[in-house]
């Protein structure tokens, strides 16, 4: 069996050694008789799996004892609507801070529930400096997506919203590097980029913050009710949670998130030390803002866009086309791709771009 270089967006490419226990696992769980996918979220095997596997998200995040951990489902997009659902109960009001095209769907989905400020807007290339924000006192949250996946853009600070409560939309790089949960009110992450399949939504709340829910919040999506009930008002995803604690022990096994930091850095910085010598290929976004997860990119002459794309599909290199709202070519490499897989593409960009300058 030959393994692909998968550079997905999402659902993204998991780690090797994941996928062959989980196969292993798949017919018989520990000596249970039977898979995780035909157990009771109640049962004993279960809870066990939940166990470890929310331990392990405190663990690796350092997350304070006055934050509970959610295990969802709905994805980003779901909690788009769920968390102002959720915690505009206090203001009517909320902050919203526009880096790319997942935050402006967030900021469109907020303004079904509540009065939305959009308290900055980037060009899409770079991140806002905080000076620039215009931020309302009264509003119950500041929303920002701390990754886009799709312009690539990427905070690599935190900001200081005072005494309002920092909601941070955290699904392309949660896990990516150490992070100092304590300066968030509210975290939300799909978990299908850097912690385990589709299905899974993964939300750390601070205590203080739930029971403001909007009377019209459905039952299930109201996070006073899920962490009153452990995340099993009703069935959680049950598989994607434990395939999210397999990864996270994973992690752990190679170090944490310090360790990932820095392959992450190590990665990226091969991809862009050859962007920048490069005059075949482009990336736009600020030096100090690119992303260690997604790196889009430009050929010169768009009309190679499908040899290149079908070149590289022919070395074992898959999903770099970029998104269809911009073109172009976008590599996600997030903590399960090896760097040999970038090395590999940055050869082939290489070859390519001999061929074609």
């Amino acid at each position: 069996m030959t393994r692909v270089f998968n550079f997905s967006p999402g659902p993204a490419t998991l780690p090797e050694p994941v996928l062959r226990q989980a196969a292993a696992e798949m017919l018989d769980w520990n000596g249970s008789g039977m898979s995780v996918m035909e157990m009771s979220h109640r049962g004993k095997e279960f809870i066990s799996i939940y166990d470890e596997a929310q331990a392990l998200v405190r663990e690796l995040l350092g997350v304070p004892a006055n934050y509970k951990v959610l295990f969802m489902q709905g994805g980003a997009i779901g909690e788009n609507a769920i968390v102002p659902m959720n915690l505009l109960g206090k203001s009517g009001k909320a902050d919203y801070v526009v880096t790319g095209d997942w935050s402006k769907k967030s900021l469109k989905e907020a303004r079904l529930y509540g009065t939305i400020n959009t308290a900055a807007t980037g060009p899409g290339t770079s991140v806002p400096r905080q000076s620039e924000w215009k931020l309302d006192p009264q509003a119950s949250y500041v929303h920002i997506c701390s990754n886009e996946t799709i312009g690539g853009v990427e905070f690599h600070w935190t900001p200081d919203t005072g005494g309002v409560p920092l909601v941070a939309d955290m699904s392309s790089n949660i896990m990516s590097r150490p992070m100092d949960v304590s300066k968030y009110g509210l975290i939300y992450a799909g978990a299908q980029k850097n912690m385990g399949p589709s299905g899974l939504t993964i939300v750390i709340v601070r205590d203080d913050l739930l029971g403001h829910a909007l009377p019209i919040t459905p039952s299930a999506f109201n996070y006073q009710l899920q962490a009153d009930n452990d995340s099993m008002f009703n069935t959680p995803p049950t598989y994607a949670i434990y395939i999210a604690g397999l990864v996270l022990k994973h992690i752990k096994a190679l170090g944490g998130l310090t360790a990932m930091e820095a392959h992450n850095k190590a990665k990226a910085a091969v991809l862009y030390d050859f962007l920048d010598e490069s005059a075949f290929y482009t990336n736009p976004v600020a030096r100090e803002d690119r992303s260690l997860m997604n790196v889009p990119f430009w050929l010169k002459d768009p009309s190679l866009d499908d040899a290149f794309l079908k070149g590289a599909q022919a070395r074992g290199m898959i999903q770099l086309k970029g998104h269809r709202s911009v073109g172009g070519m976008r590599a996600s490499i997030y903590n399960a791709m090896p760097i040999e897989g970038v090395r590999a593409l940055v050869q082939y960009m290489k070859e390519f771009e001999a061929q074609h300058a």
